[in-house]
């Protein structure tokens, strides 16, 4: 019978912090505007834990069962390759998984549109569908989209842009051009995180026939393409406050990309995939570092 620990190391929680982001981005600008409410913050946070978790549980078991995760993987071990978890096993999980995003998504739902605004309900709710369905096909199936490198529009579609501008609209039920810079920003973040996943493991990718970004470009593109995405994010930050027309301190949250340069020259470097492990962490620390100062200077 596979152990609490076993659990926890599936569901990989240290990828949680990045997945927040965007709702806290999100819910920062809702309480710009006076509309900040707790209940749907914490409803929305644990949303995306159901579904974060979901991921992680569906990516284990997908890339397990395609032998993707194998003994030449350069990451950190999976529970279904390393027998922690059987196939029985995780996929009893995501069902699991699966029932608690439903029932707290529904909660969340009604507490930010009630029976009154239908119509929005029904649309939440299908978008929750939706995200549920991106979870499990990423390495799920014969039609996983993550072997077919739509992965990075898939994680910047829902990390970025329906992570923030999702979540601000749960608060106001408004939605303005403006909410989409730093919905750009989180989303091209989160993409350099899989960027680097998929550069880390680039050769066993490429071996097994899983076709992400890096195996279409070669690793030397890639690396140009992981320079678009992080000066996308910082140029999309920058051009919110800057048409926000904020006092000068409110720039102060994009100190968060300074450790990006020494990241980026590392990266640049690079010539051993296994080295690039420990710059997917600062990345998502530096997404979650710039989210939570988002919000902090929100409160004045």
């Amino acid at each position: 019978m596979a152990t609490f620990k076993s659990w926890l190391n599936a569901a990989r929680l240290r990828t949680l912090p990045l997945s927040f982001s965007g709702i806290i981005v999100g819910s920062a600008m809702a309480l710009n505007d006076g509309e900040f409410n707790s209940t749907i913050f914490i409803l929305a946070l644990l949303t995306t834990l159901g579904f974060q978790v979901l991921s992680n549980f569906a990516n284990d078991y997908g890339d397990g069962v395609k032998g993707t995760d194998n003994d030449e993987r350069v990451g950190p071990k999976r529970a279904l390759q390393s027998g922690l978890l059987s196939e029985k096993e995780l996929k009893t999980g995501m069902l699991i998984t699966i029932v608690f995003s439903l029932i707290v998504a529904i909660a969340l739902i009604y507490v930010a549109f009630g029976f009154e605004n239908m119509g929005y309900f029904w649309l939440f709710f299908l978008l929750g569908i939706a995200s549920i369905v991106a979870a499990v096909k990423y390495t799920v199936g014969k039609s996983a989209y993550g072997y077919k490198a739509m992965g990075d529009v898939f994680v910047f579609l829902f990390f970025g842009l329906l992570s923030v501008v999702g979540s601000y609209f749960l608060y106001t039920q408004t939605i303005s051009l403006l909410i989409f810079l730093p919905a750009i920003a989180i989303g091209f973040l989160s993409s350099a995180v899989l960027n680097l996943n998929n550069m880390r493991d680039l050769i066993t990718d490429k071996n097994v026939n899983k076709i992400t970004i890096p195996v279409l470009l070669g690793a030397k593109k890639a690396k140009k393409y992981h320079a678009f995405l992080l000066i996308g994010a910082y140029a999309a930050a920058f051009l919110y406050y800057y048409f926000s027309d904020v006092p000068w301190w409110h720039y102060l949250p994009l100190i968060a990309f300074i450790p990006l340069l020494d990241h980026y020259a590392k990266v640049k470097q690079n010539q051993t995939p296994s080295l690039l492990d420990p710059e997917l962490k600062k990345v998502a620390l530096t997404t979650f570092l710039f989210a939570i100062l988002f919000f902090v200077f929100n409160l004045f």
